[in-house]
């Protein structure tokens, strides 16, 4: 069975819905939204299930629900790094990879700004999300090429969206050094080695907000130089000591 829903397979929930169409549409959002993790039955939303069958929300404000909660947080925020988190909130509510440096600082800075929840929203509730998967279809993944949409685009995606399901759990950004250095992400096969030899001889320079400098963060903040093979690490280590990476960028 695939991992991920296509545009072909998109799941909607129709009016004239019954039982089995609604816990068609749940079982959907939950496997798109949660990365196919496994889903205990008092870990389900049951409340939000609830206001779904009885039309008070439709299914755009249900994604949006659970990907506010704490479980969603658990999951993909609390020990991931800030790239990591952007990373999967587009994977997860856009179908798709971030573009670029650029939609990463604005996601973190909204995040440092205005809070976990409000970042998630800007997702949810954007043009973006409404013109491709409206108000009661599931988001799926938007991996195929399109007009006018860079190849880069798909690349990123498909490099989000390929191997083992149990990878949206992991914690190091997947396409950190390529939105860093505004270059394309090439289909490779998988390996156990990270990081091409291009991208571990150079290194990054890291724009970080200091831990409690709230809505002050544009004049507290650090910037730091690392190599390629630490910026996991490094980027871990901001997360735990409460600070945001702001934005990476390569150095030489």
């Amino acid at each position: 069975m695939a991992l991920w829903v296509t545009a072909e397979e998109a799941v909607e929930l129709r009016s004239g819905f019954n039982e089995s169409d609604l816990q068609t549409v749940i079982r959907a959002v939950y496997k798109q939204v949660l990365g196919n993790a496994h889903l205990m039955d008092s870990e389900r939303l049951t409340e939000e299930e609830s206001k779904l069958r009885d039309g008070q929300i439709n299914v755009q404000e249900f994604v949006g629900r659970v990907a506010q909660s704490d479980l969603y947080r658990s999951l993909f925020f609390d020990s991931a790094s800030q790239y990591r988190v952007v990373e999967m909130n587009c994977k997860h509510l856009l179908g798709r990879a971030p573009k670029d440096q650029a939609e990463i600082s604005e996601h973190v800075q909204r995040y440092v700004s205005e809070g976990f929840e409000a970042d998630i929203a800007s997702y949810v509730c954007s043009d973006e999300y409404s013109s491709i998967f409206g108000a009661n279809t599931v988001p799926y993944a938007r991996t195929n090429t399109q007009a006018g949409v860079k190849n880069s685009g798909f690349n990123r995606s498909f490099a989000l969206y390929r191997g083992d399901a149990t990878s949206d759990s992991g914690n190091a950004s997947v396409l950190v050094s390529d939105l860093a250095e505004n270059k394309g992400t090439k289909i490779v096969a998988p390996a156990k080695g990270g990081g091409t030899p291009a991208q571990t001889s150079k290194r990054y320079r890291m724009t970080v907000a200091k831990a409690g400098a709230g809505a002050r963060f544009r004049r507290s903040v650090q910037t730091f130089d690392v190599d390629y093979g630490s910026l996991s690490a490094r980027m871990r280590n901001v997360q735990k000591a409460g600070g945001k990476v702001l934005s990476i960028n390569v150095v030489s």
